[in-house]
């Protein structure tokens, strides 16, 4: 066996400061976006990050250097074909509703997404290796892969393998949803949660497990946080300003200058990891099944004008699928590309799109040049229907192009991926490892290609990442994947790489951004005063 990691949690590790006696504190956060469930397994949404970890812990942690370091497990060995995984377990660790969670625990998570139709897309990536569980004991379980998997430690590190009691798996009312009787062990409690107005926690007093690095072992400092859902911008930061919340997530850049400007009150920002917020052309039917189409459409956008006018200066272009914070981002893919009228229009002249109606739209054999984008409102952040809006006028005055944006509700949505009826697919994604993004997204069978895009090549490049933790070749597989799909093919339209922002009254200390996504991370270490 080859030993990865063996790392002890001892009480004073990672600069972790000594147990004290919490105190009884409260604290209202208010977020954008209202999470459509709070079950780990079905996690989705980057925005909700914040909640799971408060309420469920994983195997693994993410520290700052992106190395791997314990949690619940203790320990770990990797057998040298890289095939078997050995996890070493705390022992001290309960669950909210009182039961143990021990390896019989670890193997019943992993099981659960066996479940028929509970989450075929992680099955099919992020598991999509996995063969079996053992319980070896109490406190070790071996779980064993088909074949080596060098992102599997990232999912046992991510939201989605956050440690469900088994019990309440079992006798949850709606276990897709959650909600409080889904339970883990994190270092807070969910006892309500108001649909469409806000979530509330109490502190779990036995708690004493925190990942390696945190800033101090034993229960919360916060004795109950509620989380108040304020999907509208202004509203949250008049809420900060007025004193009715202690902290907000999504600052708008419109209001940035203002939290700045107040001396009682702090401002920070982090860049999410993952995906780069992008547009994915629909290479199935026209006009974007021809090249040509989708490199215009990339050209007719001055995207610098159109990010410094949305979002002031604070926004970071993106020019790759992969965004800038991953260590697997090709730089020189910068300056590639777009904001070229005259070449965007040469483009749809070559591809026959000559003629002009009377609204100034292209048009060819009597058809108009019209692109369809259909948004699920829950995953519209970060005024990207006002991006859209401006991406619109662009395209229209500099080429031609009648770009049409809706945003509706996930059914709706769902209908228009069914039926094919879209022409743009709106997606990032805030994976702390990018390659299962890419695995998502690219391949042909891939949960949510939406390109309808194949390319042999591009998938024999992702599963060689995928199964290698040599981090230097999975570097250069994946330069070859973002030069193949952003220039080769050209099936993307990189916008802007992801952030969060978090703004706090000055009293509020231990906020902060999760190691492996660049989302704010759980209030664990949140504390009120100096």
């Amino acid at each position: 066996m080859r030993r990865l990691v063996v790392l002890a949690l001892l009480l004073t590790a990672c600069g972790a400061q000594p147990v004290q006696q919490a105190a009884s504190t409260s604290l209202t956060w208010a977020i954008e976006t209202q999470p459509i469930t709070l079950n780990p397994h079905l996690w989705a949404q980057n925005k909700a990050r914040l909640l799971v970890f408060n309420q469920f812990d994983a195997l693994v942690s993410r520290a700052e250097d992106g190395s791997f370091q314990p949690w619940l497990a203790t320990s770990w060995k990797v057998s040298d074909d890289e095939l078997t995984y050995t996890f070493e377990l705390r022992d001290d660790v309960t669950f909210h509703d009182g039961t143990t969670f021990d390896a019989a625990a670890v193997k019943a998570n992993l099981d659960q997404f066996r479940e028929s139709g509970y989450n075929p897309a992680v099955a099919a990536i992020q598991l999509r290796a996995f063969d079996k569980a053992e319980v070896v004991s109490p406190t070790t379980v071996k779980i064993t892969l088909k074949e080596p998997d060098g992102l599997f430690l990232d999912f046992l590190a991510s939201p989605l393998a956050g440690q469900v009691s088994p019990k309440s798996l079992r006798e949850a009312k709606d276990v897709r949803f959650g909600g409080p009787d889904l339970v883990g062990t994190g270092p807070f409690i969910l006892d309500r949660y108001v649909q469409g107005q806000e979530i509330h926690y109490r502190r779990n007093p036995a708690y004493k497990w925190p990942p390696a690095g945190a800033g101090h072992q034993g229960p919360a400092h916060l004795s109950e946080i509620t989380y108040r859902f304020l999907p509208e911008a202004a509203v949250r930061v008049g809420a900060l300003t007025s004193g009715q919340v202690q902290v907000i997530e999504g600052v708008p850049a419109t209001e940035v200058t203002l939290i700045e400007q107040d001396p009682g009150l702090t401002l920070t920002t982090a860049l999410n990891s993952g995906t780069a917020f992008s547009y994915y052309f629909n290479t199935d039917h026209a006009p974007f099944d021809d090249q040509r189409v989708r490199q215009a459409f990339r050209e007719a956008v001055d995207l610098d004008a159109v990010l410094k006018a949305v979002y002031q200066g604070t926004a970071t272009r993106a020019w790759s699928v992969v965004g800038k914070a991953s260590p697997f981002y090709d730089a020189s893919l910068e300056r590639t590309f777009g904001g070229d009228a005259a070449k965007a229009n040469a483009l749809l002249d070559e591809a026959g799109w000559k003629q002009r109606d009377a609204e100034g739209f292209r048009v060819k054999a009597g058809k108009r040049l019209t692109v369809r984008s259909v948004s699920a409102a829950p995953y519209v952040r970060d005024r990207r229907d006002v991006l859209a809006q401006a991406i619109q006028a662009q395209v229209k005055q500099s080429a031609g192009i009648d770009f049409q944006v809706k945003i509706v509700d996930q059914g709706t949505a769902q209908k228009a991926v069914d039926d094919n009826a879209y022409e743009i697919f709106e997606n990032s994604r805030g994976d702390s490892d990018v390659g299962a993004a890419l695995n998502l997204i690219l391949p042909r069978d891939g949960a949510i290609n939406r390109t309808r895009f194949t390319d042999p090549q591009v998938e024999r490049w992702l599963g060689q990442a995928s199964a290698t933790s040599d981090q230097a070749k999975r570097k250069e597989l994946y330069t070859k994947v973002q030069r193949a799909v952003v220039t080769e093919k050209a099936i993307v339209f990189p916008i802007y790489v992801p952030a969060d922002q978090i703004a706090a009254q000055k009293s509020v200390q231990g906020l902060g951004f999760d190691p492996g996504s660049g989302t704010p991370a759980s209030a664990y270490d949140v504390r009120i005063g100096t």
